[in-house]
């Protein structure tokens, strides 16, 4: 894995990458999600799928492509490398390293193959041979993270020597700021833009503005 070139002297803000909640009710989400985009230019979607059969998963991958794909973003799914490709979605992202190594030679070169769970650097330099992007900070199933001082490190130290792009993890809005002044590629925003009481699309609204104020000059 190449270490980052010199970069220019200045740097756009990150980019955003949605993670939806458990996803049952497609026609609900996509309507959310056709708000959200109105809001930020948002890169990537994480779509998290309610347990069912694979038919019932591919189903509700095909209906939400075009309120994803149609925005000229990436549909990635959490978890399921295996209908990735039946599903026609742009990837997935996996939170497990075995599994990452497992998935690759179905996933790559076409499609994305992303990587979570990353507890090391030994982790995160390993799954970054063969993934398309990193992401530090996401909560394990349990909902524990690290510290946001320890998420902030890793994502500073990756930005500073790896060319591979980094995802940040926000757990809530005010966190964009400091992740993007360490120098995230990509900001993940899950609850704190679908559980946001204001409505989602002013959560984001939000984020967006400490993502332009606070991204490395």
């Amino acid at each position: 894995m190449a270490s980052k070139q010199p970069q220019p002297a200045t740097r756009a803000a990150p980019r955003f990458y949605l993670v939806t909640p458990s996803v049952a009710d497609t026609a609900a989400i996509a309507d959310t999600l056709t708000g959200l985009f109105e809001q930020a230019d948002v890169a990537a979607v994480l779509l998290r799928l309610e347990p069912a059969d694979d038919r019932t998963l591919i189903n509700r991958v095909k209906t939400l492509a075009p309120a994803i794909q149609g925005r000229e973003a990436a549909l990635i799914i959490d978890g399921h490398p295996d209908i990735v490709a039946r599903s026609g979605a742009d990837g997935c992202h996996l939170s497990d390293l075995k599994a990452l190594q497992a998935a690759a030679p179905s996933i790559k070169p076409g499609r994305i193959l992303g990587a979570g769970g990353l507890t090391t650097r030994d982790d995160a330099m390993n799954a970054g041979e063969i993934s398309d992007y990193v992401m530090f900070g996401e909560p394990n199933a349990d909902g524990a993270r690290p510290s946001f001082a320890a998420i902030v490190e890793r994502v500073g130290w990756w930005a500073e020597v790896f060319e591979i792009p980094c995802v940040a993890w926000a757990e809530n809005i005010p966190e964009v700021e400091d992740l993007c002044a360490a120098g995230a590629d990509f900001i993940a925003l899950g609850d704190a833009v679908f559980a946001d009481p204001r409505a989602g699309a002013a959560a984001l609204a939000e984020a967006v503005r400490f993502a332009i104020a606070k991204a490395p000059a």
